[in-house]
């Protein structure tokens, strides 16, 4: 199978010059969170809500609105890009590796497609339980966490998202994209000089969304990717009657496809 067989062709994409809050509605309207940045219709970057989530909250540009940062002011420039007839195998091989979640596929220099990990959910086949590969290192945090303290979780444990407990019942997850939003309504809705107060108090149950969509241990594999590709989320708290167990990601599913030569 080619990269080109599963590839998204139909892209979402920004010049460089669209400023943060264009690419915010973007991403609000079409549920993404990472959107490739062009120049002359040539790739440069990729904007993705972990990289906004580290700008909107630096110190340096905390007066900044969303409206005055530019898209060449966020986006990262190390890219991977991939060829459109190459083989899908070179692709799983890395899966869970470090480096951007989202590849771009370039032919004769333009950019023709991308590939997230959603692309590939549709050949997760297993029918073993989700709990066989599931996560059992659970990090949370709780509704009156503060923000700040969230994203400091994520950072440290290189994850995206987190589940929401509250005195041990899950109601809620909170992502990079849903800090990403409260922080921008902040910027907006705030004149400078209040601006830091108010992000330093934002609490995790301002930005979370609630209830999670969860998945039970026993379901298989295929059925937890089938759902998860319905559902536009990147993870699911695993549930065994109403207690969290685990977490299962887009990549825990991913390492379960076969590589064959």
């Amino acid at each position: 199978m080619k990269i080109k067989d599963i590839m998204t062709r139909d892209i979402i994409q920004v010049d460089k010059d669209v400023d943060l809050k264009y690419v915010l509605k973007l991403m609000k309207k079409y549920n993404i969170t990472k959107i490739p940045v062009v120049e002359n219709k040539k790739l440069i970057g990729l904007i993705t809500d972990s990289h906004i989530a580290v700008k909107l909250g630096s110190i340096r540009s905390r007066g900044v609105p969303a409206a005055r940062l530019h898209a060449s002011s966020v986006m990262e420039k190390d890219l991977i890009n991939v060829s459109p007839d190459q083989d899908v195998i070179t692709i799983l091989e890395t899966v869970g590796e470090p480096g951007p979640t989202m590849l771009t596929v370039i032919e004769d220099d333009e950019l023709v497609g991308i590939v997230t990990k959603a692309d590939l959910l549709p050949l997760v086949n297993s029918p073993k339980p989700v709990e066989d590969f599931m996560n059992t290192s659970i990090h949370t945090v709780s509704p009156d966490d503060r923000i700040i303290h969230a994203r400091r979780r994520m950072i440290d444990e290189h994850i995206a998202r987190l589940p929401v407990l509250n005195n041990g019942i899950l109601i809620g997850v909170i992502s990079d994209i849903d800090i990403v939003y409260a922080l921008a309504k902040v910027k907006k809705s705030f004149p400078l000089g209040k601006q830091k107060h108010q992000l330093d108090e934002l609490l995790v149950n301002d930005a979370m969304k609630s209830p999670a969509i969860t998945i039970q241990a026993e379901e298989s594999i295929e059925e937890a990717a089938k759902l998860m590709l319905e559902a536009g989320v990147g993870f699911f708290p695993v549930m065994r009657g109403d207690k969290v167990i685990g977490i299962i990601s887009r990549t825990d599913l991913l390492k379960t496809i076969p590589i064959q030569q």
